[in-house]
């Protein structure tokens, strides 16, 4: 996956508000291993919008398919 130049990065509670969850679920994720993040200077992490998309998109098709 290439990162774009300038691609708007994502706090935990903005990736929270798009899965409705908790932001220290998304923060768990991340330690887990089942979103890649980045860290600020300042130990932050931050999280790539188009990775979390496509994160949202695959389970959103996994649960419409469930049904």
């Amino acid at each position: 996956m290439t990162a774009h130049v300038g691609e708007r990065l994502l706090t935990p509670g903005e990736v929270a508000g798009l899965f409705r969850v908790d932001p220290k679920t998304v923060t768990r994720w991340a330690t887990a291993g089942r979103i890649g993040s980045i860290r600020t200077p300042g130990g932050h992490r931050r999280f790539r919008e188009s990775e979390v998309k496509t994160l949202l998109a695959e389970l959103t098709t996994e649960a419409g398919g469930q049904g």
